[in-house]
């Protein structure tokens, strides 16, 4: 079972400027959502136990959605690697000596390296090496499944590699990942941090994926459960503000839009309230996607890591 209905579906659909974006989702859900909904709903009803394992799956199984043109020469001018990890081989992009600071780009949830495109020359403009990752399941790396504790340690694996790194700069699901492992340098501190459209807690993504899916909140609690079995924590203890001071970054900037469609603002907020040190930054009509190409929000950024 593969998750079908992602966030960034949009990002796919045939590009038509001359049409406005539409301001909700889905204003009359597809057949195959309906369809699926169903099917869970029933599923529930008569083996819960197997719903759970539906369920799981699908919240765990990202689609290889097919590249966009731009992707190809987005990623043309980068030096290209893999790291071994668990879950196959992770694709690394790097642009610039290898003698400058890093600064390590994570993507979300259906994305890759090549949607950092709009970052690459920016930083390397301020002097910065570049370097950005396929997460598990996702891109050029090995997988079928990714997990936050999957991603996470991937990016980590690819960290040890680095040298030098000044900053990471990761978006919604790569943000969650970064902060709530949480990653570390070996031995020295963080210098910076930028958390774009990041999710304050599991606990409150699987809530709203049983809402999308029409499902029991029970269904919640099962998702926490499994969480504590496989890994030896609690879901809540891989919440972004309360694992990410672990990372020991100097300065957090916490990035996220006021009409985010996927991850509320008000998260963003909770996320700054909580964690001591850091810093809001609110956008205004970029929602959760267009805020990793906005000329405006990278300048910010490369100047927060400066």
């Amino acid at each position: 079972m593969t998750n079908t209905y992602s966030p960034v579906h949009q990002l796919f659909m045939p590009e038509t400027p001359s049409i406005p974006a539409p301001q909700i989702r889905y204003p009359s859900p597809p057949p195959g959502l309906r369809w699926l909904r169903w099917q869970m709903k029933v599923l529930w009803a008569v083996a819960p136990k197997l719903a759970f394992r539906q369920a799981w799956q699908l919240f765990v199984t990202p689609r290889r959605l097919p590249a966009k043109d731009w992707e190809g020469p987005a990623l043309a001018t980068a030096t290209r690697r893999t790291v071994p990890y668990a879950t196959g081989p992770v694709a690394v992009y790097e642009w610039g000596p290898a003698t400058a600071p890093a600064v390590v780009l994570v993507h979300g949830w259906e994305l890759r390296a090549s949607f950092w495109r709009a970052w690459v020359l920016p930083l390397r403009a301020a002097g910065y090496r570049v370097v950005a990752l396929d997460g598990p399941a996702h891109g050029a790396s090995g997988g079928r499944q990714a997990t936050l504790t999957d991603f996470g340690g991937a990016v980590q694996v690819v960290l040890d590699t680095v040298g030098e790194v000044r900053a990471i700069v990761a978006h919604s699901f790569g943000a969650a990942s970064v902060a709530g492992l949480p990653v570390r340098l070996a031995g020295r501190p963080l210098p910076r941090l930028v958390l774009l459209s990041a999710p304050v807690s599991p606990r409150v993504v699987a809530a709203r994926f049983v809402d999308f899916l029409y499902l029991s909140n029970d269904l919640v609690g099962r998702f926490a459960d499994h969480i504590e079995r496989r890994t030896g924590r609690s879901a809540d203890s891989f919440a972004v503000a309360a694992a990410g001071p672990g990372i020991g970054a100097e300065k957090v900037l916490v990035m996220h839009d006021e009409g985010d469609e996927i991850i509320p603002f008000a998260e963003g907020q909770q996320i700054v309230a909580a964690w001591p040190g850091a810093v809001l930054h609110a956008t205004r009509g970029l929602g959760h996607n267009r805020i990793l190409r906005d000329a405006a929000v990278v300048q910010t950024a490369i100047a927060f890591i400066a």
